[in-house]
């Protein structure tokens, strides 16, 4: 990971801009308050956490990551971004990987997360089923799994899906079957209840899991 980020971390909000859609539909459905702790999985320069701590209330932040790389200039960006300070450090960033996730362990925290998104992460994981089983078993229960990434495209001019799958595939990401059936299944397993938004014509999906449990945040 950290060789390739080592020199795409520095223009990688610049670039990804383009084609990483629906990151802020993704963020609007992250509920903070003043006692809420969320997680971003795959926080890359922490733009998405940056964003939500610049809320009125964005509650404890918290950002995992598994580039050493990523993380350097994901501190500097907080660190620029001059967030509010009444949680020391606005943002907290750790280095490991996602099917390792441990919020005792990692966070020091004694309680599981409000919130915990994947931000067009977890189809570049290899080890993204154990990713998804970590992410639930460290959710609070009525707590919120969120996931956007690429979906199949079903819904575009098939010229233009095909062109813009191989555009995709030179930065090495493209949509996994087997991931977005995964996250079905935790709703047809009845640990969870899941639905899928489809963004800009089935270009990418936003999947909200809501694990089992107390009422789910509104």
């Amino acid at each position: 990971m950290d060789s390739m980020y080592r020199f795409t971390r520095h223009i990688y909000d610049l670039t990804r801009r383009y084609y990483l859609l629906g990151r802020d539909r993704l963020l609007d459905r992250v509920v903070t308050g003043p006692d809420t702790a969320t997680l971003e999985v795959g926080c890359g320069t922490a733009r998405n956490l940056i964003k939500l701590g610049g809320r009125a209330s964005s509650g404890r932040l918290y950002g995992l990551d598994a580039s050493h790389e990523m993380l350097e200039t994901a501190s500097r960006s907080v660190t620029r971004a001059g967030l509010p300070r009444g949680n020391n450090p606005p943002i907290v960033l750790r280095q490991g990987l996602a099917e390792q996730l441990d919020a005792g362990r990692m966070f020091g925290l004694t309680e599981p997360f409000d919130t915990i998104f994947f931000s067009y992460c977890l189809s570049m994981v290899p080890t993204w089923p154990g990713a998804i089983e970590a992410a639930v078993n460290n959710l609070k229960p009525g707590g919120r799994l969120l996931v956007v990434d690429f979906w199949d495209q079903a819904d575009l001019p098939a010229t233009f899906a095909a062109g813009l799958k191989r555009w995709l595939s030179l930065f090495h990401v493209h949509y996994r079957p087997e991931l977005h059936a995964a996250i079905a299944a935790l709703g047809d397993s009845g640990d969870a209840e899941v639905q899928f938004e489809s963004i800009h014509r089935r270009y990418a999906y936003l999947a909200i899991v809501t694990k089992v449990g107390s009422s789910p945040p509104s």
